[in-house]
């Protein structure tokens, strides 16, 4: 694998920032997956929970790898670019959980984004630099919408 970008790892504001900055791109930019392997622990896991047609709410486990290769041909063909609208953030020594409101567009200058939610991210620094542990995010839907407490302040 290769190293980190040193500003990439160095703060969390700089790994979270990382973390958009890597999988945002317009339709056929090749998007920069060793650098998004560097953000992450090598146990580092991305989850998804998403409805199901029965009702049930359902959890996709991903490597790292595993998300490239489920998003990889998407990209080539659609614009995505994702960015951090708002955050909470608890830490305890070590440890840090970022509470990241996501917003998700086509184009950056898109008025409205296509979808919004949250990505929950756990961090943890080992002396010497943040990694990336897990990132488990849920989609904003007809069903749930994003409280007031992780919107944008205006």
């Amino acid at each position: 694998m290769v190293g980190a970008r040193p500003a990439d790892v160095a703060t969390i504001d700089g790994i979270v920032a990382a973390l958009y900055d890597v999988i945002s791109g317009p339709a056929g930019q090749p998007r920069d997956w060793d650098r998004m392997r560097s953000l992450f622990a090598p146990e580092g896991r991305l989850m998804a929970v998403g409805a199901r047609p029965e009702g049930v709410y359902a959890l996709r486990t991903m490597t790292v790898d595993d998300y490239i290769s489920r998003n990889a041909k998407a990209f080539a063909t659609m614009g995505f670019f994702e960015r951090e609208a708002a955050r909470s953030t608890e830490a305890f020594g070590q440890i840090v959980h970022v509470f990241s409101t996501y917003e998700s567009r086509h184009a950056p200058g898109d008025a409205e984004p296509f979808q919004r939610g949250i990505n929950s991210i756990q961090l943890v620094n080992d002396g010497k630099r943040w990694w990336i542990i897990n990132v488990l995010w849920r989609a904003e839907d007809a069903s749930l919408r994003l409280p007031e407490r992780y919107l944008p302040r205006q």
